[in-house]
């Protein structure tokens, strides 16, 4: 979990200066959730598609939120979920991950992963992000 407080962070998602950033190997995806987190106020802070970036970029831009692809090519989303949730980020960002996968098919892993939970690719809003950071 985060190391904001719940309120905090939905303090800031309405007030705007709260921050994302992807991580997915798919550009296509990566355009539409950037529109879609931007309509809404929340800036996305960068892109990537590799553990080793994800892990970089959060170091250096402090998301508040991170958006993690499962299926990252050769690598997985888990990984990137442990690493990030390893590295010195203070505060620690809260991580959804994604996929466009039924959330049944990595049930157990979501709940054994450092991640507060799971979004299908179709289904990311900032209200959905909003309900699952309550």
């Amino acid at each position: 979990m985060s190391g904001l407080a719940i309120s905090d962070i939905l303090d800031q998602v309405m007030s705007s200066s709260f921050s994302c950033l992807i991580v997915d190997d798919s550009n296509a995806f990566c355009v539409a959730a950037r529109r879609v987190l931007e309509e809404a106020g929340i800036a996305v802070v960068g892109t990537v598609s590799t553990l080793a970036d994800a892990v970089d970029t959060a170091v250096t831009a402090h998301p508040d939120l991170v958006l993690v692809d499962i299926d990252l090519g050769a690598e997985s989303g888990f990984d990137v979920v442990e690493a990030l949730d390893a590295a010195a980020l203070h505060p620690k960002p809260s991580i959804i991950l994604v996929s466009t996968h039924d959330e049944e098919d990595f049930a157990d892993l979501v709940e054994n992963s450092s991640a507060i939970g799971y979004l299908q690719k179709f289904e990311l809003s900032a209200t959905a992000i909003e309900n699952m950071l309550r």
